[in-house]
C-alpha cells in the first residue's frame, strides 16, 4: 500500500508524455500542415479543414461506445487499441496521395482520438486512483498542456526540412514506439490498481436532483465550449497571421501552452477546495473575454499575446473540469461511457467549427468572425452559470467527492 502513491505518480507521468504526443500529433499539428497539404491536393484550405469536420464528426458518434468499452474491460486496454489505431491512421495520411484517401486517414485519426485522448486517460485515472482521481486528474492535465507548445513550433521546424508525408510518418512512429509501451504498461498498473482494498480506491457518488437535466446542461455547455474551441485552435497560427501578425503568430501561439500550464498550477494550489461548477463558470468566462480582447486589439502584438494567454488560462481549466465536473456530480459508476457521450455531443458541435470558420474568414473577415464565436462563448458561460445556480439552490446538490 505504501507504494500506491509513487505508483500513482508513474501512472499519471506516462499518461502525461501520451497525452502530449496524442494531442501534438492528432490535434495541434493539423492546422500548421493544412497549407501544404490543400497545395499538394489543389484544393480550397476551407475543404482541408472541411475534411476535419467530417472527422471529428465520426469521432463524436464513436465516443459512446469507446467509453462504454473503458468501463466494461478496462480504460487502459482502450487507450493501447487506441495507440495501435493513431499509428495506422498517420500513416494512411503519410501514404495519401490524393484528397479521398487522406479523408480517409483523417476520419480515421478522429477515430482513433475517441480512443486515446483525454476521455480514455480520465476514466483509467478514475478506475485506478480512487478517492484521488480529481487530483489525479488535475496533475494529467498540468502535463499534457505542454501539447501546443511543444508540438505547433515543432511541426513548423519539420516542415521547413521535410514534408508533410514525412511528418506524417515520424508521429506514425512517435505513437507505435513510444505511446503503445506505455498504455501497455498501463493495463499492467490498472490491474495492480484493482486488487487494492475497495476503501482505498473507492469514490462516494454525488447526490444530484434532476440528474438527467444537469446531465443535458453539461453536455450543451461542453459542446459549446468545444466549438469556441475547436474554431480557435484549429485556425490559431493562419488566423494570427490574416489579422496581420504574420510571422509573429507562432511565436503568440506558442504561448497557449503555458498559460495553459499556469492555469492548472493556480488551480492546484489555490483552487484545490474550488466546487467544480464554479470552476467552469470561470474557465467558461475565460474563452470569449479572450477573443473580445484579440478582435478589439489586433494586430497589436500585446493584443495578441494577452489573448493567447487567456484564452490558454479558460482552456487549461476546462480540460480539469471536463474530467472532475461529471466526476464530482455523477460519481464513479458509469464514468467513461458519461464521458463518452459528453465527448459525442462536444465533437458533433466541434465538428462543424473548423469549416464554419474557415468560411466565415473569407466570407466576412476574421474579426466579424470572431466576435460570432465569443457570442457563442458567452452563451456557454450561461449553460455553465445555470448549472452553478441549480447545484447550488437545491434542485442540483454539489460536494466535493471524498474518500469512502
Amino acid at each position: 500500500m505504501s507504494d500506491a502513491p509513487q505508483s500513482n505518480a508513474a501512472a499519471i507521468w506516462a499518461l502525461g508524455v501520451t497525452q502530449i504526443i496524442g494531442y501534438g500529433t492528432l490535434y495541434y499539428s493539423f492546422s500548421i500542415l493544412a497549407p501544404s497539404i490543400a497545395a499538394e491536393f489543389e484544393i480550397g484550405v476551407e475543404w482541408v479543414y472541411g475534411f476535419m469536420s467530417l472527422a471529428l464528426l465520426a469521432g463524436g458518434v464513436i465516443a459512446p461506445y469507446s467509453g462504454a468499452l473503458a468501463d466494461k474491460h478496462g480504460a487502459a486496454r482502450v487507450l493501447s487499441f487506441g495507440s495501435i489505431g493513431a499509428t495506422l491512421a498517420l500513416a494512411i495520411c503519410g501514404l495519401a496521395t490524393d484528397a479521398w484517401l487522406f479523408l480517409g486517414g483523417v476520419i480515421l485519426i478522429e477515430l482513433a482520438s475517441a480512443f486515446v485522448l483525454y476521455a480514455s486517460a480520465f476514466a483509467l485515472l478514475a478506475q485506478a486512483t480512487g478517492a484521488k482521481a480529481q487530483r489525479s486528474i488535475t496533475y494529467l492535465t498540468l502535463i499534457a498542456g505542454f501539447a501546443s507548445t511543444i508540438f505547433w513550433p515543432l511541426t513548423t521546424w519539420l516542415l521547413q526540412s521535410i514534408d508533410w508525408h514525412q511528418i506524417y510518418f515520424l508521429f506514425a512512429g512517435m505513437n507505435l514506439i513510444i505511446c503503445l509501451p506505455l498504455h501497455l504498461w498501463l493495463t499492467r498498473f490498472a490491474r495492480t490498481a484493482a486488487a487494492r482494498p475497495v476503501a482505498a480506491v473507492a469514490i462516494e457518488p454525488v447526490a444530484v436532483a434532476d440528474a438527467s437535466v444537469i446531465f443535458l446542461l453539461v453536455v450543451v455547455g461542453f459542446s459549446l465550449a468545444g466549438f469556441v474551441s475547436a474554431a480557435i485552435l484549429f485556425h490559431l497560427v493562419p488566423m494570427l497571421a490574416v489579422l496581420g501578425l504574420g510571422a509573429s503568430g507562432v511565436f503568440v501561439a506558442t504561448l497557449f501552452g503555458p498559460a495553459q500550464v499556469a492555469s492548472r498550477l493556480i488551480n492546484l494550489f489555490l483552487g484545490k477546495d474550488l466546487p467544480a461548477p464554479i470552476l467552469a463558470v470561470v474557465s467558461a468566462t475565460m474563452m470569449p473575454l479572450a477573443i473580445m480582447v484579440l478582435a478589439l486589439s489586433a494586430p497589436s502584438i500585446p493584443g495578441a499575446m494577452a489573448f493567447a494567454v487567456v484564452f490558454g488560462l479558460g482552456s487549461g481549466l476546462f480540460s480539469i473540469v471536463s474530467g472532475t465536473l461529471p466526476l464530482a456530480l455523477f460519481g464513479k459508476a458509469g464514468y467513461g461511457k458519461r464521458l463518452g457521450w459528453i465527448s459525442m455531443g462536444r465533437l458533433c458541435l466541434s465538428a462543424i467549427a473548423p469549416f464554419a470558420l474557415s468560411l466565415a474568414l473569407g466570407a466576412i473577415g476574421p474579426k466579424p468572425s470572431l466576435w460570432l464565436l465569443a457570442a457563442a462563448g458567452v452563451v456557454c458561460v450561461g449553460v455553465f452559470g445555470e448549472i452553478w445556480r441549480r447545484t447550488k439552490s437545491g434542485t442540483g446538490v454539489f460536494t466535493a467527492s471524498r474518500p469512502a
